[in-house]
């Protein structure tokens, strides 16, 4: 009997303060129109004093479980995609593990930036496919805005990005021609890593962070944005075929493209590229930033809610990331 992971419950969790264009030019020279025009981005979410990336990840964990009508005794593993840790070490899945009780059940991180969510799926599809795991729970979460650059140095990268969580919970099914995960392809190209990078605090230097390092603000991430740009429209449309391909389904028959939320003039170029229809497309960049792991269970677990993807409908989720990593996956819904 062939084996099989479906989507049964999704879950999100954003923080309460809202970051507005116009709040960002009371920290740096910018202006509203100048990062709208760049990056489509109008807000963004950022977290309270105190409040971390497993509080983000509890609340987007519980509501996918409630939305699934589970509980967490019923789940077998934790994958947690992130690129902003909790702490050094123990992982962030591990602080998730503690705040929603979930006994011993094994948790792990994984660490592919905006694709994390993508890694993450096709493990936990992978794990109930070899019938490791009757259901995983998948978690994307980030607070970026605690280590950002608020100064007009750091503006060009600052300015994208927003702190959130998103979750959803895979089950095994043998219903080969039902709802369920249909592919996933992901890919990497390391020799790119310091073109979207922060260099310390850093394991590779005699001392991890010292105040050297904070007076030159290597503390801070960077980016070599035209080159993340190329990079990415180029990468995105090359997955999305290959695992169109390889799931034997034709681009016209997905019903809703979801397109990491990196920068809304990159998902327009690629949308553009493949001639896709505005009906099909969503996006919530706007009003929540790049929330990096984030975004895609964010945006998932949206269209889900609003009901943008119906029964029996097929949904693409395709990211671009620092590492440079890339992926997309085919998702038969219900």
């Amino acid at each position: 009997m062939v084996m099989r992971s479906r989507v049964v419950g999704t879950g999100s969790c954003l923080p309460d303060r809202v970051v507005t264009n116009a709040d960002m030019m009371q920290w740096m020279d910018t202006s509203e129109e100048w990062i709208e025009q760049r990056t489509g981005i109008r807000e963004r979410r950022w977290v309270e004093e105190g409040q971390g990336p497993a509080d983000l990840a509890r609340g987007a964990t519980l509501d996918a479980l409630e939305n699934a009508n589970l509980e967490i005794s019923d789940i077998d593993c934790i994958l947690l995609a992130t690129l902003s840790p909790e702490h050094d070490f123990p992982g962030t899945s591990f602080f998730l593990h503690g705040a929603i009780g979930a006994g011993n059940i094994p948790c792990i991180d994984l660490r592919a930036q905006c694709s994390g969510f993508l890694f993450a799926l096709q493990m936990a599809d992978a794990l109930i496919v070899a019938r490791r795991y009757q259901r995983v729970l998948v978690v994307g979460c980030e607070v970026h805005s605690t280590g950002l650059d608020k100064s007009t140095a750091g503006r060009d990268v600052t300015v994208i990005f927003g702190d959130g969580a998103g979750a959803l919970v895979l089950e095994a099914t043998d219903e080969v021609d039902g709802p369920g995960v249909l592919e996933v392809r992901v890919h990497a190209e390391g020799e790119h890593a310091r073109r979207l990078w922060t260099e310390a605090p850093s394991c590779a230097a005699s001392t991890r962070v010292s105040h050297e390092m904070i007076d030159d603000r290597r503390i801070y991430p960077v980016m070599d944005g035209r080159f993340v740009f190329k990079h990415a429209v180029t990468r995105m449309p090359e997955v999305l075929h290959e695992t169109l391909n390889a799931a034997s389904v034709k681009l016209d028959d997905i019903d809703l493209f979801l397109f990491h939320q990196a920068n809304l003039r990159i998902n327009e170029f690629v949308a553009h590229k493949l001639e896709l229809p505005e009906s099909k497309l969503m996006n919530n960049i706007q009003r929540l930033g790049n929330c990096s792991a984030a975004a895609l269970p964010i945006l998932l677990a949206e269209a889900a809610r609003e009901g943008r993807i119906q029964d029996g409908q097929l949904v693409s989720l395709t990211a671009f990331g620092s590492g440079f990593t890339w992926g997309s996956a085919i998702v038969r819904w219900g």
